[in-house]
């Protein structure tokens, strides 16, 4: 059962207004629940590798963001008594400032508060680690991470209720989304000790009281080290050895002696059963889970999913409905209404009446140039592009994932993905590439780790043409030989496979396995769809558009100091010369990279002073060489400076080698496309 632990209380335990300078923490939960991806988001760039001593395990030491404290990140655990070495580091950080070691500074001073990390999915799992790291008296938070998962298996959980209970600060995380991050970063100051511990059979009570006599009250609760201290944990020895002397370690193992000869079946699972069973009580009373579906019809077609037979043409028809969703209803509709019925109809003429009035011609056009002004490419493109765009994904995604869809079709394209160093989670974003690639790199959320994401974003920034700049190709292509059009799409899709195969040759780091569980299939509920897609856009719109509207404002004063045209003119000699393409190309692709159909249209435009083959060429290295700003912008927001500055070069590089190796070849063999 569960009794309040009158023992300790928040007031023996240093708080954030004590007078410690620098706070430091450690995030502790079980394997893939988030960990990494909160800790990133807690810590600034500022992140270095931390060797335990006595150990080849390394984490990660970053420094919070807002100079509220450090931040560790440890390897996944299942229990505080493992033996494995990357589930010791945990319990190493906690104790490792006792042991006297010189590198101890590397963990800076006393670890001052734990932050357990939560599987809304599995919360039984985590309240478990969370009663055996309440023992060692520290201060503790609980975060709930993966809620937009939880949700969609149908399992609420009453975060209020179980702060009640465990009498520690509870928040909540979809950590990929940053949603409740904030929260959690606020929260760093209400940490305090666990309140409620496992009331333990009489024998191992009166060891945990023996234990505390001899070592008394310290930073460390002597609960927590007596119960490593039953298992003969070598860490706990350290600690006391150096804390406390010899002869209290060598008391301590005597009591530990004897409560064998008194208990000697006693095994750490059976403490660990213990905690387990009262946290099974404690979920029971917070979580509520909608029982499974019993439609023999649902589980059918979630078998028919998975099956190569079926699951390949169910899956084309659930990729076409996203697309044409996404891409034709949120791209094209929603994005078309937007600009004409909000954005020309009333924004723009409002805005104008203010801007006309100004006296300075150099600010009006900041704000209101067509081209590159702040509401034209900043507002417009988050608010008239991204925004509904990204609405309809988290949607559409969102329905995929309520109603079990999703990981069916992950495993169903599971192997074909391993080529290129993926998973089947990376079927969604590419797929989302035909639609708008600026949304794709956002959907690149849903992968396992940095390696899947920079392939994945490289793949979408150099093969994938977005629906509007296909519709103009064809435009363009129609006007030619059906050998062009072969050509251009067959090129471009055969990318796909030789630049994910190189990627993931070049690049660090093993493609993740696909872990999922299997939910059953079910029908969606659009309420809750609904409102984790609006929870979803806001937060991410909260942080792009400052984003949108400062790099509008960079490319503005960039064209205005003359950056564009002295581009033009430097570019306009190297892209005749290598791709026999004409120096008015250079206008093309920077229209492209403003907006990639405003570039296939200004190619439409002056197509009269090229050949087919330069158009054939110059297609593909529309398509190449980057999408358009907006992309630009989001794919250093979401992959960061050194990635991103990573991907536009190789991109820039491979769109110049294919667009002359097509020339050349094709010059070679006398194709002409005439």
């Amino acid at each position: 059962m569960v009794v309040p632990n009158n023992m300790q209380t928040a007031g023996d335990i240093p708080t954030q207004r004590g007078p410690i300078k620098m706070y430091r923490y450690v995030l502790i939960g079980n394997m893939n629940v988030g960990k990494t991806s909160i800790f990133n988001s807690l810590t600034t760039k500022k992140v270095r590798p931390v060797n335990i001593p006595g150990s080849t395990v390394a984490v990660c030491r970053g420094e919070i963001k807002g100079g509220r404290g450090i931040l560790y990140d440890t390897p996944g655990l299942a229990s505080i008594f493992s033996n494995n070495e990357d589930e010791r580091a945990a319990r190493r950080i906690v104790l490792a400032q006792a042991n006297g070691n010189e590198n101890s500074k590397d963990y800076g001073d006393e670890i001052n508060g734990i932050i357990i990390i939560a599987d809304a999915k599995n919360l039984k799992r985590s309240i478990a680690i969370a009663l055996q790291y309440g023992e060692f008296g520290l201060p503790i938070l609980l975060n709930i991470n993966m809620m937009d998962e939880a949700s969609s298996r149908g399992i609420t959980i009453d975060r209020e209720r179980l702060a009640e209970l465990l009498g520690v600060e509870v928040t909540t995380t979809i950590a990929p989304e940053g949603i409740g991050i904030r929260e959690l970063r606020a929260s760093l100051g209400d940490l305090r000790p666990l309140k409620f511990a496992v009331s333990y059979p009489p024998a191992l009570e009166k060891l945990l009281e023996d234990v505390e006599k001899i070592l008394g009250g310290n930073h460390i609760a002597p609960r927590g080290i007596a119960l490593l201290l039953l298992h003969h944990d070598m860490d706990a020895r350290r600690y006391v050895e150096s804390r406390y002397g010899a002869m209290a370690l060598k008391r301590c193992m005597a009591l530990v002696d004897k409560y064998y000869e008194d208990a000697p079946n006693h095994a750490r699972h059976l403490l660990s059963e213990m905690y387990n069973t009262i946290a099974s009580r404690i979920t029971a009373a917070v979580q509520v889970a909608e029982p499974p579906p019993k439609s023999s019809l649902l589980m059918k077609f979630g078998d028919m999913c998975t099956a190569f037979s079926t699951g390949i043409p169910i899956a084309v028809l659930v990729l076409l409905g996203m697309y044409f969703f996404i891409g034709k209803f949120g791209a094209t509709f929603l994005v078309d209404t937007l600009n004409s019925k909000v954005f020309e109809g009333m924004l723009f003429p409002l805005v104008s009446q203010f801007t006309d009035r100004l006296p300075s011609p150099f600010v009006r056009d900041m704000i209101m140039d067509p081209n590159f002004g702040i509401l034209h490419t900043g507002v417009f493109l988050a608010l008239g592009l991204v925004l509904p765009v990204i609405f309809c994904f988290y949607i559409a995604f969102g329905i995929l994932e309520d109603s079990g869809y999703l990981p069916r079709i992950s495993i169903l394209l599971d192997s074909v993905f391993q080529k290129l160093g993926l998973n089947g989670k990376g079927v969604i974003p590419l797929v989302m590439g035909f639609s708008c690639v600026t949304m794709a790199l956002l959907t690149t959320r849903v992968l396992n780790n940095d390696k899947e994401k920079n392939i994945v974003s490289f793949l979408l920034y150099l093969c994938m043409p977005c629906a509007p700049l296909i519709a103009v190709m064809l435009i363009i292509l129609e006007k030619m030989p059906v050998s062009a059009t072969i050509t251009v799409f067959g090129i471009i899709f055969s990318q796909i496979i030789v630049a994910g195969y190189l990627a993931n040759t070049i690049l660090p780091g093993e493609r993740s396995p696909l872990l999922l569980e299997i939910p059953p299939m079910r029908l969606p509920k659009p309420l809750a769809v609904l409102k984790m897609a609006v929870a979803k856009t806001y937060f991410f719109m909260l942080e792009a558009l400052p984003v949108f509207i400062v790099a509008s404002l960079g490319v503005f004063l960039f064209e205005r100091v003359g950056g564009l045209g002295l581009l033009e003119h430097t570019l306009g000699p190297m892209i005749h010369h290598v791709m026999g393409l004409p120096e008015k190309s250079v206008q093309v692709f920077i229209k492209t990279m403003i907006r990639r159909e405003s570039g296939a249209a200004e190619l439409e435009h002056i197509r009269h002073i090229y050949t087919n083959l330069q158009l054939v060429v110059n297609l593909l290295v529309m398509t190449f060489v980057a999408p358009c700003i907006n992309s630009f912008i989001v794919l250093f927001k979401e992959r960061g400076i050194k990635a991103g500055l990573a991907i536009n070069v190789g991109v820039f590089l491979w769109a110049i080698l294919v667009g002359s190796l097509v020339n050349n070849v094709c010059l070679y063999l006398g194709v002409s496309f005439s």
